[in-house]
């Protein structure tokens, strides 16, 4: 299968170009495209930040996989599914196979780009709500990623099994000299479980629609396939749904804060504006 995933230099080099052309855009005063391409250069940049962390790990893959076979352990301790048995369910449909490692490839950035594009052209006033959101729970997310943990596919003696490499569509590079390729060492918290379900919340809180709801959709499929091609835990899923919370609730105290100083000023300036007029009045009596 074709790489379908952005690396952190081809990202980032877009990611520039976007960031030029918006100058270019606000320079002959076309503020809404400028206002686009600066919105998709932030998005790239991020992406690109996201691939580039997985590089930046300097910690063996030994620990890294230390590290997933006890979160796998601590899953089973505590009575979550295994997720390698449902694995086992679907590895003798090689449709279903096949379909969800594309699903994993390719809908991640693909659904998140067009719902922060639906919502900057048809929510103006929703966008930084939504685009926030996004920033504040990748950051987090790449931060957590610095220490490595390695996927489920790297644990065959746990029951695992790299579909994707299987079927020629993994979208990693393999082992080079024997040594895991760092960009794989990224699994925990699980970015593409936080864009799902950030996705399917920003679409429901949004549209007036009432198919919104069939936006439950996507996070239910992805969860579904990061865990059967053995992509995540869903220990990995957990971390980063807590995060996009977290994020959630920043925003909403950040908020609540800029509501109060509004309604301070209002008052201030209606305890003021009598002053001023009865300053005015004394004028036009002298």
């Amino acid at each position: 299968m074709q790489n379908l995933t952005l690396t952190w230099q081809s990202a980032g080099g877009t990611a520039v170009a976007l960031y030029g052309g918006a100058y270019v855009a606000a320079r002959v005063r076309k503020p809404s495209l400028s206002a686009l391409l600066r919105e998709a250069g932030t998005l790239l940049a991020l992406f690109a930040l996201w691939q580039l962390v997985g590089h930046l790990s300097v910690m063996s893959a030994d620990h890294a996989l230390d590290r997933a076979s006890w979160i796998h352990r601590i899953e089973l301790a505590i009575g979550l599914p295994d997720e390698a048995s449902w694995q086992a369910a679907i590895t003798p449909y090689p449709v279903l196979v096949r379909l969800s490692n594309y699903y994993y490839a390719v809908m991640h950035f693909a659904v998140m780009l067009a719902v922060l594009l639906w919502v900057f052209l048809r929510h103006r006033e929703r966008y930084a709500w939504v685009r926030n959101t996004v920033v504040i729970t990748t950051a987090i997310c790449l931060f957590v990623q610095f220490i490595p943990v390695a996927p489920p596919r790297m644990l065959p003696q746990n029951g695992f099994v790299d579909v994707a490499a299987e079927y020629g569509q993994s979208v990693y590079g393999g082992a080079v000299g024997g040594v895991v390729v760092a960009d794989q060492l990224s699994a925990m918290p699980s970015v593409h479980v936080a864009w799902c379900v950030l996705a399917a919340v920003a679409v429901i809180r949004v549209s007036p629609s009432p198919f919104r709801w069939v936006m439950l959709l996507h996070p239910v499929l992805t969860v579904a396939v990061v865990v059967v091609t053995a992509n995540h835990f869903w220990a990995d899923g957990i971390v980063a749904v807590a995060i996009l919370f977290f994020a959630y609730t920043v925003l909403a105290l950040v908020a609540r804060r800029r509501g109060r100083i509004s309604s301070v000023d209002t008052v201030d300036a209606e305890k003021a504006r009598p002053r001023q007029d009865a300053k005015v009045q004394s004028k036009q009596v002298t």
